[in-house]
């Protein structure tokens, strides 16, 4: 006895608009039709429509079952290359429920690069920000080390003082933080060599990383913190002109300011 599409579909545990797109992609062929236009299903599209659904409930795609055939085709070959995708996906998931359970654990933002979970709630919101694009630009020795850094290296009054700092402060105040920060940067760019020059690090094109780097800094960090870090580091590399340098531009912007 022939079925209809709804009764076909039925039997096999699918749906009548599947077993159209079956038929528009050439997994599935068409009946012969009735007198009144009807199509005629047969055992044959009934096997086949069966073994249809229970591949692509393994798994299969539907480009893959096309190239299977009808039921007789010897299906090894697919299903192996289905098993070696799975595998590569079980391990994948493995991965990400580990991650998830560290940020669970952590109570850490979800958006953080894997590694940063356990340490991201001693980060301020701007050095969570830059951890995410700098793991898009850096190579992984050296997000690696700056993992490290944090982990190893816990907020100081320094450090908390900077993260607070308001944009307004008093050129003196900015003076004596970058002074305090100077040592601390020194230490860890000693300590983390990969740190001193994140630019030769780019796993990026490097004009567009670079540009991204910095666009960051200027948006993320207030005109006060920018001045504190760049003094810190001015310091800590021992470049006393350039210091110099900053200072008179900084005194001829006040002079112009006082006029």
């Amino acid at each position: 006895m022939p079925w209809s599409t709804s009764q076909l579909a039925e039997l096999a545990g699918t749906t009548i608009k599947a077993v159209r797109h079956y038929h528009e992609i050439g997994l599935l062929d068409e009946p012969e039709r009735k007198t009144n236009g009807y199509k005629q299903y047969q055992v044959a599209h009934f096997l086949r429509l069966l073994q249809i659904t229970r591949l692509s409930a393994l798994g299969v795609p539907l480009a893959q079952i096309t190239s299977l055939g009808h039921a007789d085709t010897d299906p090894d070959e697919a299903i192996r290359v289905l098993d070696t995708e799975l595998d590569v996906t079980v391990t994948r998931l493995q991965r990400i429920r580990g991650e998830l359970a560290l940020i669970l654990r952590h109570r850490a933002p979800p958006e953080m690069p894997p590694g940063f979970s356990e340490v991201a709630g001693g980060l301020s919101e701007a050095a969570r920000s830059m951890v995410m694009i700098y793991s898009r630009v850096l190579d992984e020795s050296t997000m690696d080390d700056l993992r490290k850094m944090i982990i190893h290296e816990p907020l100081s009054d320094a450090d908390k003082a900077f993260q607070a700092l308001a944009p307004d402060v008093d050129r003196g105040s900015r003076r004596r933080l970058g002074e305090l920060l100077a040592p601390e940067i020194r230490r860890q760019l000693e300590q983390y060599p990969s740190l001193r020059r994140p630019g030769s690090q780019l796993s990026r094109g490097t004009s567009s990383a670079e540009s991204a780097v910095q666009a960051a800094i200027r948006e993320l960090y207030n005109p006060a913190q920018l001045e504190v870090v760049y003094r810190a580091h001015l310091i800590s590399t021992g470049a006393i002109d350039d210091l110099d340098a900053l200072e008179t531009a900084l005194d001829s912007l006040e002079a112009e300011s006082a006029d």
